[in-house]
């Protein structure tokens, strides 16, 4: 059987790409860092290009990156803080409420339960009781299993802190030279192929930052929907607990399955009552639809052109190729794919195969 030179090209390409993803694959660990690092500096790049711009010269680039970092340090850190009040005002109401909360559990579940044959009665002070002595009797045993754990876990820790280090160090770099790593990496295309790939980009460059613009807006418009909605319940946590679901939803579902949670215990803790399950119900579940089936497909999935379906299977797919890292760039990588299969669609549809 004889190939064409078309054929053979395209089979070439294909074992190229192959072997990316399996060099990819084996040299994961050491690429996350530069990963993300890319990842940032092509969101970052056009704010450090503008500054960049304004100070016409007059101001050394490294400037303009300097104050782009440590803005986005600056927001990492308002959202990591966004935490603190939560978990300061959550601890000491634990100790107060937990008692409380036990309480009305064993007298709404207690009549409840007994309607069906079955007896159960909470004592508050015979469990709190049974707890400190667990907690004494196994004291020695927990220490010596979180030492154990801390020296295997080691690497782990080590991992993080290099990654902490080495992220905002490939970052500064990557901003300050970007525009010539892209044309180093431009110039390996062949002559002959520059037009094709030079569209490719320009529209994958639109896309993504059609995405980029979209999911920021969604963030933000869904802080202050949870924000407000939690209020309108009168938490007294709505504001940080608002604000920090809206902001992590740039990790789909883990930033909002976060604020989930933390609501639901400060509503337990605060109301002690059913108060709190309804508050969660309502406003997460209001906020998963006006999200989910109008906020996102406007101002996101008609803007990248992808499916919900193809949404979910980006998610699942890179998370399970690339864990949590596969899961931050699912979406935008998603959107990069969406632009070439369109274009060998095209190309196909053009082609003697589809005309016969």
């Amino acid at each position: 059987m004889q190939f064409t030179p078309t054929q053979k090209r395209a089979a070439a390409w294909a074992l190229i790409a192959l072997l990316a993803l399996l060099v990819l694959r084996a040299l994961g660990p050491v690429l996350t860092p530069f990963l993300v690092g890319a990842v940032l500096a092509y969101a970052l790049t056009p704010l450090v290009d503008r500054l960049d711009e304004a100070g016409r010269g007059r101001v050394p680039r490294v400037v303009a990156v300097v104050a782009v970092g440590l803005g986005f340090v600056a927001v990492l850190l308002s959202l990591a803080l966004l935490v603190v009040p939560i978990v300061s005002r959550e601890l000491p109401l634990m100790r107060e409420q937990v008692p409380v909360l036990l309480a009305w559990l064993d007298r709404t579940l207690r009549p409840w339960l007994a309607q069906f044959g079955v007896f159960v009665a909470l004592d508050v002070d015979s469990l709190k009781a049974q707890g400190l002595r667990w907690l004494h009797l196994n004291y020695e045993a927990a220490v010596g299993q979180v030492l154990a754990s801390l020296k295997v876990g080691g690497s782990l820790a080590f991992t993080l802190a290099f990654n902490a280090v080495l992220i905002p160090v490939a970052l500064f770099y990557l901003l300050l030279d970007w525009d010539r790593f892209v044309h180093r990496i431009l110039e390996l295309v062949p002559p002959r192929a520059r037009p094709a790939v030079d569209a490719f980009t320009r529209e994958a460059d639109q896309v993504l930052g059609q995405y980029l613009r979209g999911q920021l807006l969604v963030m933000l418009l869904m802080a202050a929907f949870y924000a407000a909605g939690l209020g309108l319940f009168g938490l007294d946590l709505a504001l940080p607990i608002g604000l920090f679901t809206g902001l992590a939803m740039a990790v789909p579902y883990l930033g909002f399955g976060l604020g989930l949670l933390m609501a639901l215990v400060a509503g337990l803790l605060q109301f002690a009552s059913l108060k709190a399950l309804v508050m969660v119900a309502v406003v997460y579940g209001a906020g998963q639809l006006v999200e989910g089936f109008w906020l996102t497909p406007r101002l996101v999935g008609e803007r990248i052109g992808l499916h919900p379906l193809a949404v979910i299977f980006a998610l699942l797919a890179f998370g399970q190729l690339a864990g949590f890292l596969g899961v931050l760039v699912a979406l935008p990588a998603s959107a990069v794919l969406l632009v070439a299969i369109r274009r060998m669609r095209d190309g196909y549809m053009g082609s003697r195969l589809y005309t016969g």
